[in-house]
Order: structure tokens, then sequence, then C-alpha cells
């Protein structure tokens, strides 16, 4: 089951900022052909009217999803249509048009399949923002330390600059009291 989970997961495409999957990849779970999948969605298009249920490739998504899967993929490289995209959506209510017990079963792993790549995608930011947060507050803690230490740096060479002027203030006031004639140095 879990292989079939994971041969799942690796149909699922991100098209339009949506998880996706393509009717090809679904009439080949399901055991039927493309054609006639589509067929059975014709039939019951008001079921899946609106773009997050299902929705065509445009031109330019249909090459770009060629060119992804160029070397890896020849079969894919065949293809002369543009394919229609499921959403999760679209995928719930495939089951109702389509009504094999096969295609029930492989409904169900969809669906796992689905739910299985939001739990992962939703778990992961928070761990990665919450990790952030603390270094953040890590480096913030940091710079602060730094900048007390950096302080009082300042306030000691401020008083020892303060105490080497009061001594060559000391030095100058001495030196000027001091008016006695100096010997003369050389010839």
């Amino acid at each position: 089951m879990n292989m079939q989970l994971q041969t799942i997961e690796s149909k699922i495409y991100t098209l339009r900022g949506q998880k996706v999957m393509l009717d090809r990849d679904l009439a080949a779970m399901y055991g039927v052909e493309t054609r006639r999948l589509n067929e059975q969605v014709r039939r019951n298009l008001r079921r899946f009217e609106g773009d997050d249920f299902m929705f065509q490739l445009s031109q330019q998504e249909f090459e770009d999803w060629k060119s992804q899967f160029a070397t890896s993929n020849s079969i894919k490289m065949g293809m002369r249509k543009k394919p229609y995209a499921f959403t999760e959506l679209g995928v719930a209510m495939l089951s109702s048009v389509l009504h094999s017990d096969i295609a029930i079963e492989i409904n169900k792993s969809i669906m796992r399949a689905f739910v299985t790549i939001r739990q992962t995608l939703s778990s992961v930011p928070t761990d990665a923002i919450g990790g952030l947060q603390r270094e953040i507050l890590e480096l913030r803690q940091y710079m602060e330390d730094v900048l007390i230490d950096q302080n009082d740096i300042n306030e000691d060479t401020r008083m020892q600059l303060e105490l080497i002027n009061q001594t060559l203030a000391e030095m100058q006031a001495g030196k000027q009291t001091d008016n006695t004639p100096r010997r003369r140095v050389g010839y």
C-alpha cells in the first residue's frame, strides 16, 4: 500500500499553484483509456465546472510540462492533445462519474496521497519558521551583548582619555609656571 501511495504521489504535479493529477495518469490508474475518462467528464461537465475542479493545460503549460520529461519519459512526449488537470476536488468528483470497484479503491488511495502531501507541506514551514525565529532571537541577544560590551569599552576609553587630557593639562600648567631660562644646546 505504501508503494502505491508513493506511485500516486509521483503523479501529483503543481500547476497554477494547485496540486493536480493529469487525465492520462488517472486513466492509467483507473484502468481505462484517457479518451474514455474524458468522455465521462464531458458527459457530466456540470460536476467539473470551475478551475478548482479541473482545467485544461494552456499551450505554454503543455510545452513546459512536456519539456520537463523530454529525456526521462518518451511516452509523455507522444501526447498530442493538451491534457486535463484534475485538482483534489476534481479527482473526488471523478468517483461519482466512474462507478467501477477499481475506480473507488483508486480514488481512496488518491485522496490519501493528497492528504499526505498537504500534511507534509503544512508541517515543514512551521518547523522552518520556528527555527528561523529562534535564530533571530539568538542573533538579537548576541548583538545586544556586543553593543553592551562596546558601550563598556567606550566608557572605559572615554575615562582614560579624560585622565590623559587632565594629565596633559597639569603638565602644561606646570610648564608655564616654570619660567627658568633653558640652557642653549649646540655650539
